[in-house]
């Protein structure tokens, strides 16, 4: 039922906008990327077996989001805010990954575009500052951590507004800490093995989805560019939320 109502309020926001001839939907602010090659996974021998073995991976242009999709963000299409924590600038956490998939959907009905969630190998690339050699998105320097990112150490328990802490070399806030972002692939610990080299989209069958970047309960290791970790889509907690991805235009 409660998916009904959402549903049903985001036709009716649709509606509205036709009538008035606008264009319907937030305004979600975007960077473009640059597409490129670079060595995905752990290339500073500090991670996990799934982070390797390192592999080179080349994608496309995209265009990835500036910021977490804040709750102000998320209400304009769904109608209310699911977030245990509270604050139209803060990221939208507690949504699951099927949640960010009925966000999109209801999203592309109301601007005409195509937002997706990025790709694994997009996010790392984009979280790297364009495929760099970085341990954390916008340094190398673990005594920097948290001047780019809101983690264990500083968060204090919570998340925090979007873009309050140093952008990476893209210009991309939180792509380390505040909260884990779902992308679109699935899991598979063993992927790196068998990746494809050009524009990886994760293995085509598996149980869970994979979530990149950390969030504010985690410590700094979990908090890295090249850090994986994997939920069932249908998970929801205070630490979940998500970035969007669109196609590079033509």
């Amino acid at each position: 039922m409660k998916r009904i109502i959402q549903l049903l309020s985001a036709i009716g926001v649709m509606l509205l906008f036709v009538v008035v001839g606008q264009a319907a939907g937030p305004q979600i602010e975007m960077v473009k990327v640059k597409g490129g090659c670079y060595k995905m996974g752990d290339t500073f021998g500090e991670g996990n077996s799934d982070e390797k073995p390192v592999h080179e991976v080349c994608v496309n242009d995209f265009s990835i989001g500036k910021y977490l999709v804040t709750q102000a963000e998320w209400k304009a299409v769904m109608g209310t805010s699911p977030s245990h924590f509270s604050g139209d600038r803060l990221p939208v956490e507690s949504v699951s990954w099927d949640d960010t998939q009925e966000f999109i959907t209801n999203l592309n009905l109301l601007t005409g575009k195509r937002y997706r969630l990025p790709t694994e190998a997009e996010w790392e690339y984009a979280a790297r500052s364009g495929g760099k050699n970085e341990a954390w998105a916008g340094t190398n320097d673990r005594a920097r951590v948290s001047e780019y990112a809101w983690y264990k150490d500083n968060s204090g328990g919570k998340t925090h507004e979007v873009g309050s802490k140093k952008p990476n070399g893209m210009g991309l806030y939180d792509m380390s800490g505040n909260v884990w972002e779902w992308v679109q692939d699935r899991y598979g610990s063993a992927w790196y093995e068998e990746s494809p080299r050009n524009n990886p989209l994760g293995p085509t069958s598996g149980s869970y989805r994979i979530q990149r970047g950390g969030s504010w309960f985690n410590s700094a290791e979990n908090v890295r560019t090249s850090h994986r970790y994997w939920r069932e889509p249908s998970d929801r907690d205070g630490r979940l939320g998500f970035r969007l991805a669109l196609p590079a235009t033509r």
